[in-house]
């Protein structure tokens, strides 16, 4: 869960820097390819139910 919410405040970061600063729209594209691996990386762990399998010894 902190992994996905780093992602997205890397996001917001970087998406408010791209649009903000003139010549740096590249920032925003950036910060949207960083959006849309944070809500994969949400949605495969939603898929898998967030379960640790443990090894049994």
């Amino acid at each position: 869960m902190s992994l996905f919410l780093l992602l997205i405040l890397v996001a917001l970061v970087l998406g408010i820097v791209g649009f903000a600063v003139h010549g740096l729209f590249y920032l925003l594209i950036i910060g949207a390819v960083v959006l849309l691996a944070a809500l994969v990386h949400a949605g495969v762990r939603l898929r898998h139910g967030g379960r640790h399998h443990r090894i049994a010894r």
